[in-house]
């Protein structure tokens, strides 16, 4: 027995060494060697299919505008990572929930609830800068080898002891070990995160400002659970291994801030406030909408589109498409020139190409025209409206010439159905909540504010929402969140 139990280290040793090291690569982020068992093309199918399946169930949030903001930072993040050749995408997940999330081959999520939270676009880089170094550091792979190494540790100790006790005792320690990304990984995508802000030019100490927010939840979450006799709950989404007063991280961001170069700080002055300006706040609820039709609530337009086609929101336009993708309708916008109508404006833009006779529209109080263009080999239809002060351009073309005429069918109903939003559809969600700044005034405090909040324990609540808790108040002329 003893003379079996002294090889069997050995001989298991070789087994899964000689295996794990068919994967052996270097970490892009840490420059370390990595034992890796899936391929970067297998990282990014995974990461494609669970994406696809988070569309496919609605969870993202119905806000174009907010999700190219979110999108823009990541991307300006991303440009400064180990990986700028990945191609990621970010997106603002539809959940009251605090916490952001990476999963294989390059995409980001953040709640909705966690941005409610925030303070500035600064504390907004700092949690996409996070999740940015997980996907760099190859955290879910690696944690995807961990558990596939355990899987065959546990078989390979019941083959050669045949002991299923063993195993399965094997198999429980093992699964500790890599529950979550861990105390490691979570400080390694730290280093990397604040490396990557610096060299965007945000400023790293907000990576402390989003941990305080976080503690603050868990600060009074206890107390609630103490409270009302409840066993107290932990936070566990993201930084959520973090202590308040977190020596390594705190290194961590004087080491990044340290770095050569400091880019000029790409923050638009209120940009952040604007944006989560009217977002929606708690649990959604369902409003008396077309499912068919999309709704801009921020920039108060609309249009229609047939039942199989999906629009995606980027930070340059709007496009809406089949799913064969044969054809497509695209929606820019610019600033409105006052000295010229639509139709001017339709001439202008198509230039020496030939074009039919504009059309007229009239829409729901606006006007607009379209026509159909031609350069002598590529056909499209294009339609220009004006609304509140913007030009709104929709060009419908298609990949096969000779598709055009049948598609020009859909193209001009998508067009004809373009329209300002009723007052109705641009409130918020029936019994739903939204965020919104406003300015302190003389006089006004927490408790005054709170007096008249629909919030259920306003006061705590408001102080979380602007980083007072749990207590303090707001300076004469701050900005500051409410709920209504």
């Amino acid at each position: 027995m003893l003379r079996r139990s002294s090889t069997f280290p050995l001989a298991l040793t070789l087994l899964i060494g000689q295996g794990l090291l068919n994967g052996c690569a270097v970490n892009p982020a840490t420059g370390d060697a990595d034992i890796v068992l899936m391929s970067e093309g297998k990282e990014i199918s995974i990461g494609e299919e669970m994406h696809q399946e988070l569309k496919d169930k609605g969870q993202f949030y119905d806000d174009v505008e907010l999700q190219s903001y979110v999108d823009k930072i990541g991307q300006r993040l991303v440009a400064a990572s180990d990986r700028p050749d990945l191609t990621f995408t970010f997106t603002v997940i539809d959940s009251p929930d605090i916490n952001a999330f990476a999963i294989p081959g390059g995409y980001i999520y953040i709640n909705r609830g966690l941005l409610a939270y925030l303070d500035s676009e600064a504390e907004l880089a700092g949690v996409l800068a996070h999740e940015i170094g997980h996907v760099t550091g190859r955290h879910a792979v690696r944690q995807h080898r961990d558990k596939l190494t355990n899987s065959i540790l546990s078989g390979m100790t019941y083959i050669l002891t045949g002991s299923g006790d063993v195993a399965d005792a094997t198999k429980r320690v093992g699964t500790e070990l890599v529950a979550g990304y861990g105390r490691e990984m979570e400080l390694e995508a730290d280093a990397t995160g604040a490396k990557y802000m610096h060299q965007a030019g945000y400023d790293t100490d907000a990576l402390l400002e989003v941990i305080g927010v976080l503690k603050d939840q868990e600060t009074y979450a206890r107390v609630r659970a103490r409270s009302s006799g409840r066993p107290s709950g932990t936070y566990h989404g993201v930084y959520s291994t973090h202590p308040r007063n977190d020596a390594r991280l705190q290194q961590v961001i004087r080491t990044a801030a340290s770095l050569d170069g400091y880019p000029d700080n790409p923050a638009i002055p209120g940009e952040f406030r604007r944006q989560v300006e009217g977002m929606a706040y708690g649990q959604s609820t369902l409003e008396d909408r077309d499912p068919n039709r999309f709704y801009h609530r921020k920039l108060g337009f609309s249009f229609k589109h047939p039942e199989d086609w999906t629009v995606d929101g980027g930070a340059q336009a709007i496009v809406t498409k089949p799913p064969s993708e044969d054809r497509k309708l695209t929606l820019t916008i610019d600033r409105r020139d006052r000295e010229s109508d639509t139709e001017a404006t339709l001439r202008k833009q198509v230039g020496e190409q030939t074009l039919s006779p504009p059309e007229k529209l009239e829409q729901d109080g606006i006007t607009g025209h379209t026509a159909v263009v031609s350069d002598g080999t590529h056909t499209r239809r294009i339609a220009v409206f004006d609304l509140s002060g913007l030009t709104y351009t929709l060009t419908g073309e298609v990949n096969d010439q000779s598709q055009f005429q049948a598609a020009d069918e859909e193209f001009k109903a998508i067009i004809e159905s373009f329209r300002p939003m009723a007052k109705w559809e641009k409130q918020a969600p029936r019994e739903g909540q939204t965020l919104h700044y406003v300015q302190v005034k003389r006089g006004w405090d927490i408790e005054k504010l709170a007096s008249i909040s629909p919030l259920a324990d306003a006061e705590n609540q408001l102080r979380l929402l602007n980083g007072f808790y749990p207590k303090g108040e707001p300076r004469t002329g701050d900005w500051i969140k409410v709920v209504q």
